[in-house]
């Protein structure tokens, strides 16, 4: 799966960050309230996000999901080669969270792989509108890794959510479809990617996580390909770096994004990505998103604003308890 910005609202708003680690490597830049830039620059992602999936959806006609999820990651490594090499200026492997650092890119790939293979039997709009659920397990996830206490109002938010999904996938009815799963599997091991980032946020510059998520995902996948090969054509595989290249660009965006303003402020912006998947995948395969799409996804969205909606307000509080001055004052 291209992983949803708004994905990393829960994340990036935890109330309660975790205690303060010496870092090994250089710290990440500061923070800037430049809150239009961020949301200009979210806007942007979710081009280059839409776009790679859209690809990644014409491309599994052709080749198989590992063979795919490969070829892009072996693109992203490729990127991040400067990070590991010793002596270059941006090199990033020193880090004292190796085992983290390799589990969460394993979770990265898994998100990845599943959500291309039900690209292969779901219409776009479809998939990445179930995608979009992945805050909702974060919020249960982060009551078992992360020890928060989520209230009613989330957990109402959180029921909303799954109820627009129910209304996407109908299951028990005809229009279902067993590869519904596939994103709602890719949904729920992006929050594990989520919740592990936050386990090392603080002490760990996001260039080391991308490099790192890079090995992992390159490593498992040339292990798994060869069980697939299909050898491809040199048209599938200049798509298969434009996947690549658009993923790992709309990745870094994001990072970008928030130095710039609260995921609070950032989520319903990055819901634009639903719009350019749907445009996409209308002009590249003439799918046209049914009611039922619509107003699932419309219940999705609805129950992420208001889950980042309820975060601001929880952060604006707890920074005016710790005597912080809050960034939204």
């Amino acid at each position: 799966m291209t992983p949803p910005p708004a994905a990393a609202a829960r994340l990036d708003s935890a109330p309660l960050p975790l205690p303060e680690k010496k870092s090994v490597a250089r710290k990440a830049p500061a923070r800037a309230d430049r809150p239009f830039k961020g949301i200009a620059l979210v806007l942007a992602s979710t081009v280059f996000l839409g776009a790679s999936d859209v690809t990644a959806k014409y491309l599994s006609a052709t080749l198989p999901s590992i063979e795919i999820a490969w070829i892009r990651f072996l693109v992203f490594a490729l990127i991040m080669t400067p990070a590991m090499m010793p002596g270059s200026p941006l090199f990033a492997l020193q880090t004292k969270r190796r085992g983290l650092h390799l589990l969460r890119g394993a979770a990265l790939l898994g998100s990845s792989l599943f959500f291309i293979s039900g690209l292969r039997f779901l219409p776009i709009a479809e998939a990445s509108a179930t995608g979009f659920v992945a805050p909702l397990f974060v919020t249960a996830l982060s009551i078992i890794f992360l020890g928060e206490k989520v209230g009613l109002r989330r957990w109402i938010a959180t029921a909303v959510g799954l109820i627009g999904v129910l209304i996407i996938l109908r299951p028990g009815t005809g229009a279902f479809h067993p590869a519904a799963f596939f994103p709602l599997v890719s949904a729920l091991a992006w929050a594990c990617t989520l919740i592990m980032t936050r386990m090392m946020s603080g002490t760990e510059r996001a260039i080391t996580t991308m490099t790192y998520s890079s090995i992992a995902g390159l490593f498992i996948l040339s292990a798994l390909v060869p069980f697939v090969w299909v050898t491809p054509t040199w048209h599938d595989i200049a798509f298969g770096v434009l996947i690549g290249v658009a993923s790992t660009a709309g990745q870094w965006i994001v990072v970008l994004a928030f130095r710039y303003a609260d995921a609070s402020v950032l989520a319903p912006f990055s819901y634009m990505q639903l719009l350019w998947v749907s445009v996409l995948g209308f002009l590249v395969f003439g799918e046209v998103p049914d009611a039922y799409t619509i107003t699932g996804a419309a219940f999705i969205v609805a129950s992420g604003l208001y889950t980042a909606h309820r975060e601001r307000i929880r952060r604006s509080q707890l920074l005016s308890v710790s005597g912080e001055p809050s960034p939204n004052a």
